[in-house]
């Protein structure tokens, strides 16, 4: 039976963003549950922010290395 072209669960659940810090670190494909967001507006962008940022300190209490600020945030172009 061939496979059908569906979106696999986890890339309809998440949005990607690759995240720019102001010491010039980066992260890639940083993933924001899509049932956070209402849609695009304004509002989602600090909490796309604020988790992301709760993700940093997630990460930085378990590896003793703090996260600078977040310079910017941008989508990831899933072409």
């Amino acid at each position: 039976m061939a496979k059908g072209n569906k979106k696999s669960t986890s890339e309809s659940e998440f949005l990607l963003f690759n995240v720019f810090y102001e010491d010039g670190a980066q992260t890639s494909n940083r993933k924001v549950a899509r049932s956070e967001l209402s849609g695009f507006s304004e509002d989602d962008e600090d909490i796309i922010r604020r988790s992301i940022e709760e993700q940093d300190a997630k990460i930085a209490a378990m590896s003793g290395k703090p996260r600078g600020p977040i310079k910017s945030i941008l989508p990831v172009d899933r072409r």
